[in-house]
């Protein structure tokens, strides 16, 4: 079902369910008031009778035997109610269960007692409405003690109330079909004139989808949601856009560098197939060097997929000891480096992922190591979550500070030394995939010095100070 479909039949649920509630409220109101005419009639109508005295003559005195009339001291005839009142049908109960019917009221009919009517007219008191049946009619009766006499039954027929009712449940039966099918159709047309804004957001979004036209946005004037939705996808459009140009950046960038380890290897290889022109010492050299290019080689594929990863989940990152991390990478690289490590760690846990964590540790190790004079000294400190690595060597140049954590750049003094310039971008990249930052100066009496942190590390409390 399309959303259109689906805030049209909302709305029309809506004003289904506020018609019926109206109707069926508006029914039981109008039941209630006929009803409670007929019932404030019967009242009328009983008190009357119970003033009335026996045989319709004057009140005998207190004490005094009845002058006339039906057994019990009841009237023996009683009359209409004048002017086109309603009267009712009345019949009397004596405290035996005796049932009297006056003259004066047309043909007579019995209306059987109940267990409620004996027990009021033994009592001669109480009052209880009822309804009932009597030769297909419908009655509402009210039973009225009288005293020592026993009780008034008056009854009214239903049949005009009901038959108001019915034609005003008929009525609403109409009224609401119609009422419903007027909001449906009028939701109908709500919910076209309201989601034409957004049925142009959705085909600029697919005109934009299909061209794969990045540079293009959407329109975002205006404050209410749509204007929202359409900033924030030009938001993600921008980002995806830069990945996008990012990533041409880095296959130019990767193509280039390839290109001259893949060039020489290839000179390198053409010159071995005349090996017998060549004399050992040639022969061995050449060896050597397509070693070396290989490893350079097999180095700068491993950094550009570094690259390519991006940024990882946070969801696989692990716990760690970054204290123990750098120890390890301090020791790796110490094993083939003439330099000195003067190493202080603080015990520090951090969330992160351990290969791409120990391997910006590393880069960051071997770049100090690369401007360090030989059996110069590194200084290594971790603290407070921050891993600083400083060399004793020239330090940064004035104008490489801005680009030294940029892809394959390389400052003038570098590029006669092994490496790609990847090393240090990997860095940057590490510590923002972890939620960090890194930073890059010239320490104070010489030397340079990088400080990167991986996201909110905590001491560790329960290790001691390495």
């Amino acid at each position: 079902m399309s959303l259109r479909a689906r805030i049209a039949a909302v709305a029309g649920l809506a004003v289904a369910a506020a018609v019926l509630t109206a109707a069926v409220s508006l029914y039981f109101a109008t039941r209630s008031e006929l009803r409670g005419e007929i019932d404030r009639s019967l009242q009328r109508r009983a008190t009357d009778l119970l003033r009335m005295p026996p045989s319709g003559g004057p009140r005998p005195p207190v004490g005094a035997p009845p002058p006339g009339g039906v057994p019990g001291g009841f009237p023996g005839r009683v009359q209409p109610v004048p002017l086109g009142g309603s009267s009712g049908y009345v019949q009397f109960c004596s405290p035996d269960g005796q049932i009297h019917i006056p003259a004066g009221q047309g043909p007579r009919a019995t209306i059987a007692l109940d267990p409620t009517d004996r027990s009021i007219a033994q009592r001669g008191s109480g009052r209880t409405f009822s309804d009932r049946t009597v030769s297909g009619t419908s009655l509402r009766v009210l039973t009225v003690g009288a005293g020592s006499r026993g009780a008034i039954i008056v009854a009214r027929p239903l049949t005009e109330a009901n038959r108001e009712l019915t034609r005003l449940l008929v009525i609403l039966a109409i009224v609401g079909a119609g009422g419903i099918a007027l909001a449906a159709a009028l939701g109908a047309l709500v919910a076209r004139a309201a989601l034409a804004p957004i049925a142009r957001f959705v085909r600029r979004t697919e005109s934009l989808a299909g061209e794969l036209d990045l540079s293009r946005r959407l329109d975002s004037e205006g404050r209410d949601e749509l204007a929202r939705l359409a900033r924030s996808f030009n938001a993600t459009l921008d980002a995806l856009e830069r990945s996008v140009q990012t990533q041409r950046n880095l296959i130019a960038d990767a193509s280039h560098e390839l290109r001259t380890p893949i060039a020489s290897l290839r000179a390198n290889i053409q010159l071995l197939e005349h090996a017998e022109r060549l004399s050992d010492d040639d022969q061995q050299g050449l060896r050597q060097d397509i070693i070396s290019e290989l490893d350079e080689l097999t180095g700068l594929i491993a950094d550009i997929v570094e690259l390519a990863r991006g940024t990882a989940a946070r969801g696989e990152y692990q716990p760690l000891q970054l204290e123990q991390v750098v120890a390890e990478a301090v020791a790796r690289v110490q094993r083939h480096r003439v330099v000195r490590f003067q190493t202080r760690l603080e015990p520090t846990v951090i969330s992160g992922d351990e290969q791409r964590v120990s391997r910006a540790v590393s880069n960051l190790l071997e770049n100090a190591c690369k401007w360090s004079p030989r059996g110069g000294l590194i200084e290594v400190d971790l603290s407070d979550g921050m891993l600083t690595v400083r060399d004793h060597g020239p330090g940064f140049e004035p104008q490489d500070l801005p680009h030294v954590f940029e892809r394959f750049y390389r400052a003038a003094g570098a590029r006669k030394l092994p490496g790609s310039g990847l090393g240090l971008a990997i860095v940057q990249q590490t510590a923002i995939s972890h939620g960090g930052r890194v930073s890059a100066s010239n320490a104070p009496g010489g030397g340079a010095q990088v400080t990167i942190s991986f996201g909110q590390g905590t001491p560790d409390q329960t290790r001691t100070r390495s």
